[in-house]
């Protein structure tokens, strides 16, 4: 029995559906279950639209004297009992937290996150956070960052070795734009950051196809050309599904010896616009392989025996790929034209030999991530050395 109202609210002449009833329910709020709030105002509704809204949220509507009365119901606290804040990213979210934002009170019930990568050492590395803010600071307009006008005084067979190169590129980072997008969806999105980072990280690789693209085109004529070997290498990396195998494969082995492609074209580049287009994707894979070094080296930490898995992938993958070509031989001829400049024999010599030492500085590269990674320096070379000749 309610003899009499805690407090009273004036809405003058405001109407609860022109948003009165947050008033009321502010000050229904402030007490407890019980507690009666009594209501003025000179709307010529505000009986019926209070009576009808106190009990569609499960509050009692009474008359006091001839005022009008909300005693606050229970069912608002029913509704939050059970409710719990998502906790923060090294805590194993609910599969019920859904698309719940971080630290908020989430409501119990609600259907399962779909993602099945839900375990934070799984999923979670402390230096995403700062990569992402690396990332979106680091973002290059392609209009803008490249002088596309910048002269061309290398000859026709210079710049169709260029173009060579660039529809290689186009290629292997298509697969790279792909390989990540698939686990975005499976990651559960309490671990936001990581699905920033890997968003971002597509929006890197689609620019630097169009870049690359654009490049090729640049001065009219066909793209090159793409072997049978280099697509089976790629699609390698489409099978993989298991995230940590295929951010190995992709990111630690693959995009890892890029940084070392993309340095090399950059240096040897015979025009503005293709050290330009090398040296911003390089900035940006760089950020990449880091992310997945980290990912990598958080996992084995926690788990010494995944590089048993990591192993057998690097060997599933060369015996996947025994019976094909390896590089694309357009592509080796390409980099040693570039390389050397001109078509004197000793300058073709010295282009050859710098390719070859691309591919050891690739396999340098190589080893030094995988001895991160807790392989002793004996198997870091023999993985190295499995690891597919398109170089990613």
């Amino acid at each position: 029995m309610v003899s009499s109202a805690r407090s009273t609210i004036d809405l003058a002449d405001l109407g609860l559906d022109e948003g009165g009833h947050l008033l009321v329910g502010r000050a229904l709020a402030a007490g407890a279950p019980g507690d009666a709030v009594a209501v003025t105002g000179s709307h010529p509704q505000l009986r019926l639209h209070l009576s009808t809204w106190a009990r569609a949220q499960g509050h009692d509507y009474r008359e006091l004297d001839g005022q009008p009365v909300v005693v606050r119901g229970r069912a608002a606290d029913d509704r939050w009992r059970g409710a719990v804040r998502a906790t923060g990213p090294t805590q194993a979210p609910a599969r019920s937290w859904g698309f719940a934002a971080r630290g908020a009170r989430v409501e119990a019930g609600g259907p399962d996150a779909l993602a099945d990568i839900v375990d934070p050492d799984a999923a979670w590395v402390e230096i995403a956070p700062r990569l992402y803010a690396q990332a979106v600071a680091g973002q290059w307009d392609i209009a803008t960052a490249v002088p596309w006008d910048a002269p061309r005084h290398h000859d026709d067979d210079c710049e169709r070795a260029v173009v060579q190169v660039m529809t290689y590129l186009v290629e292997n980072e298509l697969a790279a734009l792909v390989v990540p997008s698939r686990f975005i969806a499976r990651i559960h999105p309490h671990f936001r950051e990581i699905l920033q980072l890997l968003a971002i990280q597509c929006a890197d690789e689609a620019r630097h196809v169009e870049s690359f693209t654009r490049r090729a085109q640049l001065h009219g004529g066909e793209l090159g050309t793409s072997s049978a070997g280099g697509r089976a290498s790629l699609q390698t990396l489409m099978t993989e599904p298991d995230y940590h195998l295929a951010t190995f494969l992709l990111s630690v082995l693959g995009e890892g010896s890029f940084l070392s492609l993309l340095a090399f074209i950059e240096q040897h580049a015979p025009d503005a616009v293709t050290a330009a287009v090398a040296h911003l994707a390089l900035q940006d894979e760089a950020r990449h392989v880091a992310f997945g070094q980290a990912h990598l080296e958080h996992v084995v930490a926690t788990d010494p025996h995944q590089r048993v898995a990591l192993r057998a992938a690097v060997e599933r993958r060369h015996a996947a790929l025994a019976d094909t070509a390896g590089l694309n031989a357009d592509v080796f001829d390409a980099l040693v034209i570039l390389a050397a400049g001109s078509w004197l024999p000793e300058a073709v010599r010295a282009g050859y030999r710098a390719v070859r030492g691309l591919v050891d500085d690739m396999d340098a590269g190589r080893r030094r991530r995988l001895v991160r990674l807790g392989f002793p320096d004996a198997d870091a070379r023999a993985l190295s050395e499995l690891h597919t000749r398109n170089f990613m």
